[in-house]
């Protein structure tokens, strides 16, 4: 019998009623193993309405009673770190080791709204006047939305409903129909650890959830992860409603490796953050600029490692990399390896025509390696999200940069070198929200704040870190003045000396 997956209203799983559901596969053997409740207009207006009456009491709760439900939601979290991951493994196609790294840095992100009292601490001017006090506070927003990527559909949804809750805010969630289980239980654990109803709810579809999330005035903040066209939309259509919006979007991203760099370590890096999740992450490296005259020991040196990959079912100890999501996102993957070569690039690994032995019906694609691959091609300016990567060639340090810099997108972007002058002016120099060094995927530790520059990120707060506190707060400013009691109206006894 096929699984269904519901919606999460009011603190209860609420079976969809419109009659609409999508199909959930099994990536590795291309089975539809689950069926997801597309929400109607009513049924997201029902999410709404039940965050609206828990923000009542939940926005004016204290802290401790926040942090207290965080703690014991993190340690259910921890419990149920493998259950989740399987759950992630079986609906998106990831490797194990994968899905148990999403949920890791999804706890991060919990560990953060645990301390969220120092976060939300005020600030204090005394006497800035005579008896004059000015005080500057953060409360939170009321009912804010998260739409996020079937890509990390644990971990992405973490780096939003956590602080958002913490805030004090209530949370209603749209996650990716491809892979819907994970969210559903996370919603399971936080009523498990003493949520109240309606703080944090989970509603199912597709546009028109969204845009009836864009839309609904109760809604006051959008939060959402994904293609840069989407991205715009949703920052487009959220902010002419009204809404506060944090849309991030594509990338492309770049690892420039200079002459002086360890060739072998920055081969290890271009391999792991290259086809790492079969590619299709936000932070992948899918472009390497080669410097100079190492271009071809490097390409070689990637073409070693990347051969030796083991590609299978995600729930397959000895996998490596899994499938792509669906069959319809691996064609479309493959068409950029297929026309590759007509674009000027050199094919140095063509995985389009890779099986799986027992699996021959899951999506799958092999590993791709292009060379020599000129600015105007397809697989250069396109997000491909899959295991794509196009080295470029630069003859010096300065022609690298104006390559990365070129580019719409500004997620993140690497160098590999020895040169600590070299790394600092690439740091300085480049245009992108996330630098590494020596790092390949810079994603940044909870307490910083994730986000790209350009056509990476829509709206003006990063995600997590300060950005998201300050996203799911807005800022209020107090000024108090009181008479000094010595001056109380006569026949009022406060045990001051009289002034008068």
């Amino acid at each position: 019998m096929t699984k269904i997956v519901n919606h999460w209203i009011g603190g209860k799983t609420a079976e969809g009623a419109s009659g609409t559901y999508g199909p959930v596969t099994n990536p590795a053997t291309g089975e539809v193993t689950t069926k997801v409740a597309f929400a109607s207009v009513e049924e997201v207006d029902a999410a709404v309405a039940a965050a609206k009456e828990a923000f009542r009491t939940w926005g004016q709760s204290s802290l401790a009673q926040r942090t207290s439900i965080l703690f014991r939601f993190r340690a259910l979290l921890d419990a149920h770190r493998d259950e989740i991951a399987e759950l992630i493994t079986a609906e998106h196609g990831k490797v194990h080791s994968d899905a148990l790294g999403e949920v890791a840095r999804g706890l991060e992100i919990v560990d953060l709204a645990c301390g969220i009292n120092v976060q939300l601490k005020g600030e204090l001017s005394t006497q800035v006047a005579s008896r004059v006090d000015v005080a500057s506070i953060r409360q939170p927003l009321g009912v804010v939305a998260g739409i996020t990527p079937f890509n990390f559909p644990a971990m992405v949804p973490m780096w939003m409903f956590p602080l958002a809750i913490a805030c004090g805010n209530t949370f209603v969630l749209k996650p990716s129909e491809k892979d819907p289980s994970a969210s559903v239980r996370l919603a399971e654990l936080l009523a498990e650890a003493g949520l109240p109803e309606g703080v944090f709810n989970v509603v199912h579809g597709d546009k028109v959830a969204v845009d009836r999330l864009l839309e609904h005035p109760d809604v006051k903040a959008v939060s959402f992860v994904g293609s840069t066209p989407i991205a715009r939309y949703i920052h487009t259509t959220a902010s002419a409603n009204g809404k506060r919006v944090q849309a991030l979007g594509g990338a492309k991203n770049h690892m420039l490796v200079l002459p002086d760099a360890d060739l072998d370590a920055a081969a290890d890096a271009a391999v792991s953050a290259a086809y790492g999740s079969a590619g299709e992450r936000c932070m992948a490296i899918s472009a390497v600029v080669a410097v100079g005259a190492i271009g071809d020991e490097l390409v070689e040196k990637i073409r070693e490692r990347a051969e030796k990959i083991k590609i299978g079912p995600g729930d397959d100890p000895a996998s490596e990399m899994g499938p792509l999501i669906t069959a319809t996102h691996r064609d479309k993957v493959a068409s950029y390896v297929a026309g590759a070569a007509d674009e000027g690039a050199e094919v140095v690994l063509d995985g389009t025509g890779h099986t799986v032995d027992g699996f021959e019906n899951g999506h799958w694609i092999g590993i791709s390696l292009l060379d020599k691959v000129p600015t105007t091609a397809k697989a250069y300016q396109d997000e491909i999200f899959g295991p794509v990567l196009c080295v470029l060639r630069a003859e010096t340090y300065e022609e690298a940069l104006d390559i990365v810099n070129a580019s719409p997108f500004g997620n993140g972007t690497a160098i590999f070198t020895r040169d600590g002058g070299a790394a600092r002016r690439f740091q300085l120099e480049v245009e992108a929200g996330m630098v590494g060094v020596n790092v390949p995927i810079p994603v940044p530790v909870g307490y910083h704040s994730f986000g790209g520059w350009k056509d990476s990120l829509f709206g003006d707060h990063h995600i997590y870190g300060n950005d998201g506190t300050h996203f799911y707060t807005r800022g209020k400013v107090v000024t108090t003045r009181w008479p000094d009691p010595a001056d109380a109206p006569s026949g009022v006894d406060l045990g001051f000396p009289r002034n008068h």
